[in-house]
């Protein structure tokens, strides 16, 4: 048996008794392990591995005042140590010492202010002291640190979807009380358009995510991103949506004869296809093309000649090699567009619905829709966008390009020289994108 000792063999015994005390664990000897640790701390008071173990043991039998005396000496001779502090932090809050408990985590912090355990710590301690703004905060802080769920610590997982529940009832009540607070204001101004402000409440409590322009290619700065545009900024669509009947009739035609149309997308086989992977080359999604990277397709052009006509009011942007772009979209049953973001903000995408079925829809942001046929939209379509077809039947819109409003006649001019310019750059090259 191994007795307590003093002198020149001291480090070397401590080793020995460190080695022994977790030797006596392992094999369950509870009680003698515990002897062997206090043994080992007569000779160095200070040992980390001897105080964190018997400070550990001491909360789980519910000897919080011991656990807490262990973690006491543990803070004041590593004092950088976050864990320390959350140990002795979990020790007075089994002792129900707030005070205490509060400053031990605020030490914690000051260690290391991302430690997500010290922040769940914090939290649940002002939500047991009703502090509901602060609680609310300071679960924000642990959903900005902690990982997906998945990849949590079963452990762990539990504390972190309580926080994630916390702050979604929290901001549902502000938004309600926002809402009934601010319901005078908006009967006063019930004649004006204050939808940007109710959006801003909507993204403050959470009941929208900002979505902004993430241009692929070419992003034009200072142009407002916009979901979809308010129709009457487009009065030449009237003219469109007037001949929607002629447009359907020529597609139809088309259909018919089953020729001209390709996927929507066609990526080399050693480029990643990310969530395109299962429509790339998939007649699933698929176009035939009048107007694509700014040439007539020959051959398709001449099927469609009133649609082309129609189109003549458009305000078509002019970037030789990418734009003009006109096409039909074919979207077949039980088949979902993942979300995306396109190459410029520069031009604007629209949309003329043909064949619409039912259970289709399209959402660009936050603002999801249902195609009408014959009612035509503008969207920004660098803001991330998804559509879906849940029907059995095949859904066909029209898509052509525009520029966006907002450009004066000079940057539109600039715009297209830049488009010669790129393609004088890379004159080796067929492609706009290198």
């Amino acid at each position: 048996m191994i007795t307590s000792s003093s002198g020149a063999n001291a480090p070397s015994d401590a080793a020995v008794l460190e080695a022994a005390a977790i030797q006596a664990s392992k094999a369950g000897q509870d009680d003698e392990a515990v002897r062997l640790w206090n043994l080992l701390l007569e000779l160095q008071p200070q040992h980390t591995l001897a105080l964190t173990t018997l400070g550990k043991r001491a909360f789980r039998l519910g000897d919080h005042a011991s656990a807490r005396r262990a973690f006491e000496r543990l803070v004041r001779s590593e004092q950088d140590n976050p864990q320390h502090w959350i140990n002795l932090a979990m020790a007075c809050q089994g002792q129900r010492d707030e005070k205490a408990e509060e400053l031990a985590i605020h030490n914690a912090l000051v260690a290391d202010p991302h430690d997500m355990v010290a922040l769940l710590l914090r939290a649940n301690l002002l939500e047991r002291q009703g502090k509901t703004h602060k609680s609310a905060t300071a679960y924000g802080a642990v959903a900005q640190v902690a990982p997906p769920l998945e990849r949590l610590d079963p452990t762990m997982r539990g504390a972190v979807e309580h926080a994630h529940r916390y702050i979604e009832r929290y901001r549902t009540d502000f938004g309600n009380f926002l809402d009934q607070f601010m319901d005078a204001q908006y009967q006063q101004y019930a004649g004006e358009d204050i939808q940007r402000f109710r959006d801003s409440i909507d993204l403050m409590v959470g009941r929208k995510r900002r979505y902004d322009s993430q241009s692929m290619m070419y992003h034009y700065p200072g142009l407002v991103p916009v979901e979809f545009f308010p129709r009457e900024q487009f009065p030449w669509l009237d003219a469109i949506e007037a001949g929607t009947d002629t447009i359907r009739d020529e597609f139809l035609a088309v259909l018919q004869a089953e020729q001209g149309f390709q996927p929507y997308l066609t990526y080399p086989d050693d480029v990643p296809h990310n969530q395109f992977a299962e429509l790339n080359n998939s007649p699933r999604w698929s176009a035939f093309h009048l107007i694509k990277d700014g040439r007539p397709v020959a051959g398709n052009i001449e099927q469609c000649p009133q649609t082309m006509e129609l189109l003549r009011g458009a305000p078509q942007p002019d970037q030789p090699g990418r734009t003009p772009t006109v096409m039909f979209s074919l979207l077949k049953p039980r088949t979902r567009i993942p979300a995306h973001v396109g190459v410029s903000n520069a031009r604007l995408l629209t949309h003329v619905p043909l064949i619409i079925p039912p259970d289709c829809g399209f959402r660009v942001g936050n603002t999801t829709r249902e195609w009408v046929p014959g009612k035509a939209w503008v969207f920004d379509d660098t803001i991330e966008h998804e559509a879906w077809n849940n029907s059995d039947k095949l859904r066909v819109i029209m898509i052509f390009d525009i520029w966006h409003p907002q450009l004066s006649l000079a940057e539109r001019s600039l715009i297209t020289e830049l488009t010669h310019a790129i393609y004088a750059f890379n004159s080796d090259s067929a492609s706009y994108e290198t």
